[in-house]
């Protein structure tokens, strides 16, 4: 489990399709020595197995096809950034909120504004565009994770969600290189998900006279 507090940015140095998994290689001195082979690694939110290269301050990891046609990790390029996550060890802090690491869906950065003149000290606004299945799952206020940020909704217009961010994570998450219509990979609240779950199989039409029959009624 993560939390989506962002640990440290890191750097696609190699990115190697293969007749099988897509091999991903990342410079992440910040968690060197930090990691097992086999451990949870999230890159942008994804979570993936770490696997040892010669550099220790490197990890790679497979992408399945699975992986690639959920997510955005099959755009990554040499020298892109990615936001890193180690697992939340059992009976630490939970500073953000619960985060599988489980993708639904990915959305489009519409616009990231500063609210102030000072650049390096300003806040921004967000705004996303969220895929059709992801409506009843997200609400203002609300928890939401960008790219494996623990991020806060502010508003909700429709499809499109606006999120404030304060200077410490767009300067130290990928959301400073990022411009618009760039896709973001999204996981909406498990609570949420629930949720929608349930209130979806309550409105179901499964009370019909031939289940009633089938059950003895």
């Amino acid at each position: 489990m993560f939390t989506g507090l962002i640990e440290a940015a890191g750097n696609v140095v190699a990115f190697t399709p293969g007749e099988g998994a897509t091999r991903l290689v990342v410079a992440a001195p910040a968690l060197a020595s930090r990691w097992r082979t086999g451990d949870s690694i999230a890159v942008n939110g994804v979570c993936l197995t770490a696997i040892p290269v010669s550099d220790p301050a490197h990890f790679a990891a497979d992408l399945a096809a699975e992986t690639l046609a959920r997510t955005t990790l099959g755009e990554l390029t040499t020298g892109t950034v990615v936001n890193l996550e180690l697992p939340t060890p059992a009976g630490s802090p939970l500073g953000g909120h619960v985060v599988q690491g489980h993708v639904d869906a990915t959305a489009t950065l519409v616009s990231l504004l500063p609210l102030h003149a000072d650049l390096a000290t300003t806040d921004w606004r967000l705004t996303v565009e969220l895929p059709a299945q992801l409506a009843t799952q997200v609400i203002s206020q609300g928890s939401i994770t960008l790219d494996g940020i623990s991020l806060t909704v502010a508003k909700v217009n429709g499809l499109t969600i606006e999120i404030a961010v304060i200077p410490h994570t767009y300067a130290h998450t990928n959301l400073h290189s990022l411009a618009p219509g760039a896709r973001l990979n999204v996981e909406t609240d498990v609570l949420a998900k629930y949720a929608a779950a349930q209130h979806a199989h309550a409105h179901a039409d499964w009370l019909t006279a031939d289940y009633l029959l089938a059950n003895g009624y």
